[in-house]
This record gives structure tokens, C-alpha cells and sequence, in this order.
């Protein structure tokens, strides 16, 4: 959605952007098009396929056998070019001089291309997927890494973690960050936050966590902590949380139960975008005690809605997060909790993250991501950049130019980049 929003107000090119989309999942990005974006619907898919299936893109649903017997093959040892399913055309009959996948699916077509893998977290946390997941990401990822003219990542973290598990030349890898997609939601008129706060019924100070009951979230070992400075220090710490409850929330539940903390643990499911900015102000502080990232999204959000953060100390979220977040060892029950004790009994403390946070944010910007991206796009295309476009796609780790580095529904669809009468190059 930021993506779209920036690219579609970028008036200092002629570049023309399809947006591809499926039949019935186009609604979403109807309100975010600039005069230089138009929707194009793939074909449809047929009936009867999996949940999974049916979040490809229609040029893939040809391809969906194929993509199974890359799998098959990848369990046998092997994975090759030919595990990637091959666009029936439709991608290459738009006529686009660039093609950019920014969710995990990809097609291999005429088109030069930009894939966007999120993050490997199917590498270091295995336990947490199937056999079945760990092998389409292998055999989606890797390939689509190396087939592709271009690969982005979301922080340099991502960047390094490629090179090392995929042997990609840094030369390949792009590094744009990404932006609070709070930024992109409407102002929430005043008072909203305390009609919203009486309507649920919600204590007047709480702990935030936006994010999906995924289990490297890491809900359970910020239960335990919150348990432990219960019975220990006698701090009753109260936590809000939002996002889908997917497959892991009964464990979540039973343990919530098991501890007795029903009383100071709410779970509220995903929330509008108005609701969830109103929750940002109204949250003491925001915890985000992920075991993996690949960018740092409700630290960013936290930034702008001015709110107070402490999380993981991973390599993405100090990367994003720098000196404006408190941080502890996610997978220490004791390190989580000291910093829940600090942060909450505080104020000075968290006056201190909020500052810092509202100086960080300025950093990241839709408007950057758009530039990075359509910078990426001219050089995929064979555009001569002109000297911003370089800096932004040549610039070294931000901390070398002074900033210190240490939720939502998925949508999916791809992106194509059609060249305006003004470009000069072959593509």
C-alpha cells in the first residue's frame, strides 16, 4: 500500500506503473492510484484449489503443477531454475520493462525482474514451518534470487542473511527501507482514542503488541515475563494485543489461562487502521518481542504515533529502531522482563524513546521507499540514473551517514514498470 501510494505521487517522471491483481482483490488499492497507475486483473483463477493457490496471481495458475514438481524435486535433491513456474504470457504481453515481485510468488517471463524476499526465516527458525512450506520457499526463494535481475530487501540484514545462505553478489542486493504504513491511514479525529479506549473497556495503562499470533512472535516467553514481574515484583503489567489469530493462538490461550492472566491480557484480533492508531496513543509503550524480522514495521509506528518502544534485540529492529528502542534478549524471560519493569515505572525514560523515535522516523518515508524503488526500476531497465537515483541506490549502511543502526492482511499481486516516451536505453 505505501508502495503504490508513493509511486503514484512521484511527478518528475514519465514512468507508467500496471499494478496486477486478481479479479476479486482489487478494491484495496483503488484509493492509493496516482495518474500514472492503472490496475490490470490477471485472469481468473479456476476453482476447487487450496487456500494457497488461490493467493497466486492468475499467470501463475497454469504453472501451479509445475511449481509442485519443483518442490518434489527439491526433496530429492534436485533444485534447479526449473522449480520456478514460467508466466503463459500474460505477464509478457503487457509489454512492461520491468517487472517487480514484491510478495514471495514469482514467475519467470521476458521481462527483467526484481524479486522481494522477505526474510530466511525458514532457515534459522525451521521448526516453525512445515516440510511442505520450507521446501516452496527454497525452492520459490533461492531460485527466484538467482533468476531474477535484481534482488530487494527490506534491511541489511536481509541483505547479508541472502549473500551468506544463497552466495548472492552484493552488487544484486538493494537495500530499501521500508515506512510506518500508520503514515498512510487518515487522522484519527479527537477524541476517538477515548471513545475507543471506553468502548472496549480498556485499562488506562497497557502495553501494545501489534502482530499476528505467528509463534516467532514470541508471545509465549512475553507471557511468562509478565507472569514473572507478577509474581516477583508484584507489577501488574497489562497488555493489549492486535493482529489475526491464527493457528498457534489456542496454545497462546492455555497459557494465558494456565498463568492466570485473563485479567491483564487482552487480545482483540485485527483492528481497523483507525482503531489501531488510536491503540498507539493510548499504549503506555509498545513491546515487540520478535525472534525474527526482516524490517521493523511497528517500531516505525510506534515512532510516528509517538509512542514508546521496547523490543528484540535482532539485527533488523536495531537496524530500524537504533538508539530510540530499549531492547532485550527475546529469547530470555528475565532480560524481557527487566525491561518491561524499566520501561513502565519510567517516564523519563520513555519521554527519552519518544523523542529519539520522532527524529528517527523522519528517516523513513514512503516517499523515500518510492524513490529507492523507482531508481531500482530505471537501472533494471537500463535508464542512465541521474545522481539522486545513484545515491539512493549506492548509499552504504545508514549508520555511516549518521543514523544509528545496532500487520496487517497480505495482499498479493506483482508489479509492472512500462517505460514513458522520455526514457532513453534498452531495457
Amino acid at each position: 500500500m505505501g508502495l503504490v501510494h508513493a509511486l503514484g505521487r512521484l511527478t518528475d517522471g514519465d514512468e507508467q506503473y500496471f499494478l496486477i491483481t486478481s479479479p476479486d482483490k482489487s478494491d484495496w488499492v483503488k484509493p492509493l492510484l496516482g495518474p500514472n497507475q492503472t490496475i490490470v486483473t490477471a485472469p481468473q483463477l479456476r476453482k476447487g484449489r487450496s487456500e494457497g493457490a488461490k493467493r497466486f496471481l492468475g499467470p501463475l495458475r497454469r504453472p501451479a503443477g509445475e511449481l509442485r514438481r519443483g518442490i518434489r524435486r527439491f526433496f530429492s535433491g534436485g533444485l534447479d531454475g526449473d522449480a520456478l513456474p514460467q508466466s503463459d504470457g500474460f505477464l509478457d504481453s503487457l509489454g512492461g520493462d520491468v517487472i517487480h515481485f514484491p510478495y514471495q510468488g514469482f514467475a519467470r517471463c521476458s521481462i527483467p525482474s526484481i524479486y522481494n524476499p522477505h526474510d530466511l526465516q525458514h532457515l534459522h527458525y525451521p521448526q516453525f514451518f512445515s516440510k511442505e512450506a520450507i521446501a516452496w520457499r527454497e525452492a520459490t526463494y533461492r531460485c527466484a534470487c538467482q533468476y531474477s535481475h535484481a534482488v530487494a530487501a527490506p534491511s541489511w540484514a536481509v541483505k547479508s542473511d541472502l549473500q551468506q545462505q544463497y552466495g548472492l553478489a552484493a552488487q544484486k542486493v538493494f537495500v530499501i527501507h521500508q515506512a510506518p504504513p500508520v503514515a498512510l491511514y487518515e487522522q484519527i479525529p479527537d477524541g476517538a482514542a477515548r471513545d475507543l479506549r471506553e468502548r472496549l473497556k480498556l485499562h488506562d495503562l497497557f502495553a501494545l503488541f501489534p502482530a499476528q499470533t505467528w509463534p516467532h512472535k514470541n508471545h509465549l516467553t512475553l507471557i511468562e515475563a509478565i507472569r514473572l514481574i507478577r509474581d516477583r515484583d508484584g507489577v501488574k503489567l497489562n497488555l493489549v494485543c492486535t493482529g489475526r489469530k491464527n493457528e498457534h493462538w489456542p496454545v497462546i490461550k492455555r497459557r494465558i489461562d494456565d498463568l492466570r492472566l485473563r485479567s491483564q491480557i487482552t487480545f482483540l484480533d485485527f483492528v481497523s487502521p483507525s482503531n489501531l492508531s488510536a491503540l498507539y496513543r493510548l499504549a503506555q509503550f509498545v513491546v515487540f518481542p520478535s525472534l525474527f524480522e526482516g524490517a521493523g514495521m511497528p517500531v516505525l509506528e510506534a515512532f510516528l504515533e509517538g509512542v514508546a518502544v521496547t523490543c528484540s534485540d535482532i539485527a533488523p529492529l536495531r537496524e530500524y529502531g537504533g538508539d530510540a528502542v530499549l531492547t532485550f534478549d527475546p529469547r530470555s524471560t528475565d532480560s524481557i522482563a527487566a525491561s518491561l519493569l524499566q520501561i513502565s515505572t519510567n517516564e523519563r525514560l520513555r519521554e527519552q524513546l519518544r523523542t529519539r523515535g520522532k527524529e528517527k522516523v523522519r528517516l523513513f518515508t514512503w516517499e523515500r521507499t518510492g524513490r529507492a524503488y523507482r531508481a531500482l526500476y530505471r537501472k533494471v531497465a537500463g535508464v542512465p540514473l541521474p545522481d539522486d537515483d545513484l545515491h539512493l541506490l549506492t548509499e552504504t549502511e545508514l549508520s555511516d551517514i549518521s543514523l544509528c543502526l545496532c500487520s496487517g492482511r497480505e495482499r498479493r499481486g506483482s508489479w509492472a514498470l512500462q517505460k514513458g516516451s522520455g526514457f532513453q536505453g534498452e531495457s
